[in-house]
């Protein structure tokens, strides 16, 4: 009895003690969270509600935390040129890079003279992670303990790859990681230039006018092909007239490719011609400084300490460097004996309004006022929207340059013809707006056939407007849509799935050829015979269950490794280089290394695709490790290199036999605009990278199939499909 006393006595004592004091800043974002309302559907897509944009920010950012915080700050520590503080030493000169151009004294300024609007969506930004820290004591940020809003300002636009990491990090290292700046490094390579990525890299967007369609309402295919899990999925709505939905970057605030209700936008990585290198003439003066050449005019070169901290076994250790800067922009390197500076697009602010800005426009005219600020550098626009506009919008940040000059290749920068003289208007650029076949398309290729023939012409453009081709997707995105009609969702989903692969009816019939001709007495015509016969009749199409499939492509790498080094040589492509100067002999060696090296790894030469090609995701990690001893799923379609317009970026990895794939389609949608918005989306594997997670790899079967999933574009549809409603905070 005097226990149970002495219990009651303890119990009253703490109930009667006071709470801990709560702090205001706490008690506002407590306050904020009251405000929002998150709905997570049957695929654990937030829907984010909120009576103001800022709010609704503050909600996304908290969901996009929960999904994953560790994406989330390791784009805003690689962005702010902190990533050696989580990293190490290998990366001080991608921080250094980074810091080049990421001043955060200018970014405070930048935030401090920001219209009240977005400055609320970045005070709103910021409160978001800093309430999922405070209620998630249990998570660690590697770097950056606390959010501050300017801190958004430093990745406003949402590339996978921005135009900074154009910059040669090799090249920066070999500048100045030297004891003093060198005279000179080696020579420019301009081949560099020709040669195409590993894998390609970019994304496919389709818009259809009515015309074309069975409903007479245009459509619009949103397909960014990016390193997987790379973006969230998310809807944000307010009662400020915002009300977006589709992909975004892991820690940015704005629908980077979606749609709202009345109009979509889907961005592809553009070919324009917009970053610039100029051979700078330095000289040292007596007391260390430096000055350059502009004309007959002298100008000091800025010089500047930026110090860059990196993790070690001790602690935090600071690297120094002294960096110098022209009135164009950092020197990164140096060639021919010069010093060479690089100038581009570098205007977070404006970047950051308009990126948030498109998400709330809702006609053609409303999304053209936003393309005025000028600051969508890397991309090109599709567009589609319920008045039944489409458009192919160029990159709308086009320096207006003396067209005289290679801008392919650093200019002399004593020349002051070189300079930039302001920039290109809409009306100057190679746009399709409505062109009477009802669609465009860009697939990262040169914008001259974006319409087919009703697109620009490239001679009326100067040569700087675009320094791209057509590619192999380009080719097949034509095929599909040239001359087609009614198109209905499904239809447009099938055609951006179409499975014929254009590139190999170019090769294949190449090496056929070698093969007929080859000499009895060359060993390879008997030993290839039955792979030939296989490729002989293929209809040039992927699928799961080909072998066809699989020994082309295992052909076209082999070829493609093995050309690459004389195309870019010759400087030209390997594509022009594989259809017109490889030889018969090399063609047919190429087949017997994939014959062998299907033979060796698979046990039979004759392995279906989707043995070899798979989705797999095992953890949470950026970087994860793949085996073939655990589940995968296998993955019908191939590499964009051969003109798959959906694209898997897939290869063996060590310790694997199997091909994985890490990039190519992340996010995919087909989008109906009218009265009321349809749409239909897949992600890869799943919107929530936590390993255990019902929403982990929940989507891999649909991913792997190309079968989407319906989008629940307005609250009623949720209804039957929701997963959780919940206040930001609560357990």
């Amino acid at each position: 009895m005097k226990k149970l006393a002495l219990l009651c006595v303890v119990a009253l004592v703490s109930c009667s003690q006071p709470a801990a004091p709560v702090s205001p800043e706490v008690a506002g974002w407590q306050q904020r969270a009251d405000a929002v309302t998150i709905v997570r559907d049957d695929w654990g897509v937030p829907h984010i509600y909120a009576k103001t944009d800022a709010d609704v920010v503050f909600g996304l950012m908290y969901a996009q935390a929960e999904d994953d915080f560790n994406r989330v700050e390791t784009n805003f520590i690689n962005a702010q040129g902190r990533l050696a503080e989580a990293e190490g030493e290998a990366e001080i000169y991608r921080d250094l890079r980074m810091k080049l151009f990421i001043n955060p004294d200018h970014l405070k300024a930048e935030y401090a003279r920001a219209e009240p609007w977005l400055k609320a969506l970045m005070d709103g930004w910021a409160d978001g992670l800093n309430y999922y820290l405070h209620t998630h004591p249990d998570v660690k940020p590697r770097v950056i303990a606390k959010f501050e809003p300017w801190m958004a300002l430093s990745f406003s636009e949402g590339s996978i790859g921005g135009d900074i990491e154009r910059v040669n990090l090799g090249q920066l290292e070999a500048f100045y990681g030297a004891a003093a700046p060198p005279a000179s490094t080696a020579r420019f390579d301009s081949t560099d230039y020709l040669a195409p990525p590993a894998e390609p890299t970019g994304s496919n967007g389709i818009a259809i006018a009515g015309a074309n369609t069975a409903s007479g309402k245009a459509q619009l295919l949103i397909n960014p092909h990016t390193s997987f899990f790379f973006r969230e999925e998310a809807q944000m709505v307010s009662e400020e007239g915002l009300n977006a939905y589709g992909a975004l970057t892991w820690g940015q605030f704005f629908i980077y490719q979606g749609f709202n209700d009345k109009a979509g936008w889907m961005h592809t990585s553009s070919s324009v011609d917009n970053i610039d290198e100029y051979l700078e003439t330095v000289t040292k003066a007596a007391d260390g400084s430096y000055t350059y050449r502009v004309g007959t005019e002298q100008r000091p070169l800025t010089a500047t300490r930026i110090a860059v901290p990196y993790k070690t076994a001790a602690g935090l250790a600071t690297r120094d460097f002294t960096v110098y800067h022209t009135h164009r922009g950092p020197i990164v390197r140096s060639a021919d004996g010069k010093w060479v500076s690089v100038r581009l697009m570098n205007e977070p602010l404006k970047a950051l309004e308009q990126s948030y800005s498109r998400t709330k426009a809702r006609s053609l005219d409303e999304y053209k006022k936003v393309m005025a600020l000028h600051t969508n550098s890397s991309n090109n626009t599709l567009y589609a929207d319920a008045g039944g506009n489409i458009a192919y919008f160029h990159s709308n940040f086009i320096p207006k340059r003396d067209p005289k000059f290679d801008w392919t290749k650093p200019v002399d920068g004593t020349n002051p013809a070189t300079e930039w003289n302001g920039l290109h208007s809409f009306d100057e650029s190679p746009n399709a707006v409505n062109p009477p076949n009802g669609w465009v398309y860009n697939t990262n290729n040169y914008p001259y056939s974006a319409a087919g023939a009703n697109s620009p012409k490239q001679k009326d453009y100067p040569a700087y407007m675009d320094s791209g081709s057509e590619n192999p997707r380009g080719v097949h995105a034509i095929q599909v849509l040239d001359g087609k009609k009614g198109f209905t969702i499904d239809s447009h989903i099938a055609a951006a799935y179409d499975s014929y692969m254009p590139e190999f009816a170019i090769q294949i019939p190449l090496l056929l050829k070698a093969h007929a001709q080859a000499a009895a007495s060359n060993p390879l015509k008997a030993k290839l015979a039955d792979q030939i016969a296989v490729l002989k009749d293929w209809d040039y199409r992927w699928s799961a269950a080909s072998v066809p499939t699989s020994v082309a492509i295992f052909f076209g790498e082999d070829l493609w490794q093995r050309v690459t080094p004389a195309a870019r040589k010759a400087g030209i492509s390997t594509y022009e280089y594989m259809k017109s100067k490889a030889t018969p002999q090399e063609r047919l060696e190429s087949l017997a290394a994939a014959a062998d090296k299907l033979q060796a790894d698979f046990g039979n030469w004759q392995t279906p695709w989707g043995d070899i090609n798979r989705f797999q995701r095992n953890d949470g990690n950026i970087v994860q490790k793949f085996d073939d001893a655990k589940p995968s799923t296998p993955v019908m379609f191939a590499s964009a290199r051969w003109g798959s317009l959906a694209s898997f970026g897939a290869r063996a990895y060590p310790g694997t036999k199997k091909w994985y794939g890490t990039s190519g389609n992340s996010f995919v949608a087909v989008v109906e605009f009218g009265d009321r918005v349809t749409a239909k989306a897949v992600t890869a594997g799943g919107v929530n990278s936590v390993p255990g997670s019902k929403h982990f790899n929940d989507q891999a079967d649909r991913y792997a199939t190309g079968n989407l999933r319906d989008v629940y574009f307005y609250r009623e549809q949720l209804q039957g499909h929701t997963e959780r409603t919940y206040k930001p905070g609560a357990k």
